[in-house]
């Protein structure tokens, strides 16, 4: 499998496929066709656009997790990340939350989730999924311990 495969202007799989839980138990996390098909749509509608719009590099810190690495993380086997349709990310330097309020406000998604934010800038992860076949639910979440928050909450 080729990992250097370009998936948009600024993103490659290899950025969405990392995974330093799947190096240390030796799990084989490399995506078959229709995953990197999925990926390269989440790059190209979602990832893409809020890097063309900051300017800034976009860091993912979870994409694509082959079933067995999502079970490791004790994720749920339905995650949008085993499909290839999901990624965790942030702009270092930026608030989180307006991250994501922009998100909401330009882009079509299936989920958006503001995760761990505490109000401070650098708190946190958003989660944003998009299904390629469309039925998008363009569902907004506030996740943090447990507590969760219909829509973006600060």
């Amino acid at each position: 499998m080729q990992m250097s495969i370009k998936l948009s202007d600024n993103f490659r799989l290899s950025e969405l496929t990392k995974s330093n839980t799947a190096l240390r138990l030796d799990i084989d996390n490399a995506p078959n066709q229709e995953e990197i098909d999925s990926l390269e749509y989440l790059c190209l509608r979602v990832l893409q656009p809020v890097r063309n719009h900051y300017g800034r590099s976009v860091v993912v810190s979870s994409g694509f997790r082959c079933l067995k690495l999502n079970q490791k993380l004790k994720s749920g086997s339905r995650s949008q990340h085993v499909k290839g349709e999901a990624a965790d990310f942030e702009i270092p330097g930026l608030d989180n939350y307006e991250v994501a309020c922009w998100v909401r406000d330009n882009l079509e998604y299936d989920q958006l989730i503001l995760e761990f934010y505490d109000g401070s800038p650098s708190s946190g992860w958003i989660h944003v999924s998009i299904k390629e076949e469309g039925n998008n639910r363009m569902e907004c979440l506030t996740i943090n311990k447990g507590n969760i928050k219909r829509g973006l909450v600060k």
